[in-house]
């Protein structure tokens, strides 16, 4: 094993800043598997349906997720759409909501209400300056034939807006979520210090001949090229604390996963941690990576310490996970205990590191 020396190794509790946990039995199927995949500290998606919108919404899922597993912290945030003020804003950090999310018309599930334009949101963005609060950006411009837009240049796109935004709101905390390419990490180190990324296990895996052939691989955006791969690799073990870890775990109904037109989400929650040592290891025996790359101070800032950092959430639980070696491989399907709903996870079948609670 490529990462031999990893086996035993104690970490900080990781801390995934963007998680999709649904509503209903898929939440009670989901929920469970955050800890299982090696962390304590979620930031958690707002696209539901109906979006959340208001600040009382936003209490009220984090309530009855945390009635579900009160073990974890769940970090909450708002949808951004045309019912969001300044205002609203100001009651959000009053009452504890950490961020605010962009979510592009059109592009992903449920983001039928998403911004067709940033302009009449200024206001807004200056209040979350003010506030301090953090803007999420799904970084991608919808499809349009007339401007050779596609899933796979999207991203790039969607970059000028990224840093007209960074040069409007120079102190607005910004993350440009689940980066796909070396362009947008490249852009994300050009801004200054209230810019940041994050990167999805799946990501460091994936190029897009594995979404072409797997509705269980495809997501928005969609993974790129073996160069863009590469670069994802190499940022994880970079030291450069403006990356740190996003799963975008994003859970569908298997049957959801089939049929002409397929959602987009790759589901990797229950093995988190462990999916990045795989892809870590992966890195090595490509030679994208070096062992001497992968060290327990890289892994803890990654995984734990420069999100929690960006974010300013201390970590009040002070756990400890402690990696071992694969013993078994990742479950083919995971069910309700009635059967109803399937989900199929990420790299299903395949050998993964495991994340053990201290």
């Amino acid at each position: 094993m490529a990462l031999e020396k990893l086996n035993g190794v104690e970490l900080p509790a990781a801390a995934d800043m963007h998680v999709h946990l649904r509503d209903g039995d898929m939440t009670k199927l989901v929920i469970p598997t955050i800890r299982r995949g090696g962390v304590n500290t979620v930031f958690v998606m707002p696209n539901l349906v109906p979006p959340i919108t208001t600040v009382h919404h936003a209490l009220d899922y984090k309530e009855r997720l945390q009635a579900l597993e009160p073990n974890v912290t769940f970090l909450m945030s708002l949808y951004l759409h045309p019912n969001i003020s300044p205002e609203t804003v100001i009651e959000a950090k009053q009452k504890g909501v950490t961020g605010i999310k962009s979510y592009p018309h059109g592009v992903t599930t449920h983001s039928d209400h998403g911004v067709m334009s940033y302009e009449p949101f200024f206001p807004v963005f200056a209040e979350m300056e003010r506030q301090d609060m953090v803007l999420n950006l799904h970084g991608e411009l919808p499809p349009s034939v007339g401007e050779d837009v596609t899933v796979l240049n999207a991203e790039e796109a969607f970059l000028p807006t990224l840093l007209d935004l960074h040069k409007r709101f120079p102190k607005l905390r910004i993350i440009l979520e689940h980066c796909t390419s070396a362009a947008a990490l490249k852009a994300v180190q050009s801004c200054g210090p209230t810019v940041a990324a994050t990167i999805t296990a799946h990501h460091l895996f994936m190029i897009v001949d594995d979404w072409a052939g797997d509705p269980h691989c495809f997501c928005k955006p969609v993974a790129k090229l073996p160069s863009d791969r590469r670069a994802l690799l190499k940022a994880v073990v970079s030291g450069d604390s403006k990356f740190f870890f996003g799963t975008d775990s994003a859970p569908h109904p298997a049957t959801s996963k089939r049929g002409e037109k397929f959602a987009a989400g790759v589901f990797t929650q229950p093995h988190a941690v462990g999916l990045v040592i795989d892809a870590l290891e992966m890195g090595i025996e490509t030679g994208v990576l070096t062992a001497d790359d992968v060290t327990e101070e890289k892994l803890a800032n990654f995984l734990s310490h420069y999100g929690r950092s960006f974010y300013k959430v201390a970590d009040e639980r002070n756990e400890r996970i402690i990696l071992s070696k694969p013993a078994k491989p990742i479950e083919e399907i995971l069910k309700t205990e009635d059967g109803k709903i399937e989900v199929v996870p990420f790299r299903r079948g395949r050998m993964s590191w495991d994340a053990i609670w201290k």
